[in-house]
C-alpha cells in the first residue's frame, strides 16, 4: 500500500492511498473544518466521503511530469512508467500550482 498527503498551499488536505482495491482520496477532517478550505480539484468536491477509483484520479494523473521530463524521472528513481503513484510520490513534492504531494510513511499517523 502506498499512502501520501496531499498538501493545499501549505495545508494538509487529505490523504491519498493506492491499494489492492485502487485509489482512494479522503480529505482531512481538520482541513474540511478549517476556515475557507478550497477543494483540490472540480471533480473532487469538499465532502466527508472517501473518493475510490480504480485507476488513479486525472486530477493526481495530471501532477506527473510527462515527455522528456517524465522519461529522466523514470530512469533515474528507476520507476516503471505504468506505476503511477509512485511516480507521484517521486515527482510531486514541489508542483507548479497550489497541490503538493508527500509520501506517508507506514510509521505516520493519518
Amino acid at each position: 500500500m502506498k499512502r501520501a498527503k496531499v498538501y493545499m498551499y501549505d495545508k494538509v488536505a487529505g490523504i491519498l492511498i493506492e491499494d489492492d482495491e485502487g485509489f482512494h482520496f479522503k480529505y482531512d477532517d481538520q482541513y474540511l473544518e478549517s476556515e475557507n478550505p478550497e477543494q483540490i480539484s472540480l471533480t473532487m468536491p469538499l465532502k466527508k466521503e472517501t473518493f475510490s477509483s480504480k485507476i488513479l484520479f486525472p486530477f493526481f494523473d495530471g501532477l506527473i511530469p510527462e515527455g522528456w521530463l517524465l522519461d529522466i524521472a523514470t530512469k533515474n528513481w528507476k520507476l516503471d512508467v505504468r506505476d503511477r503513484m509512485s511516480i507521484l510520490l517521486a515527482t510531486c513534492k514541489d508542483c507548479i500550482g497550489a497541490v503538493s504531494i508527500e509520501e506517508l510513511n507506514e510509521q505516520e499517523n493519518e
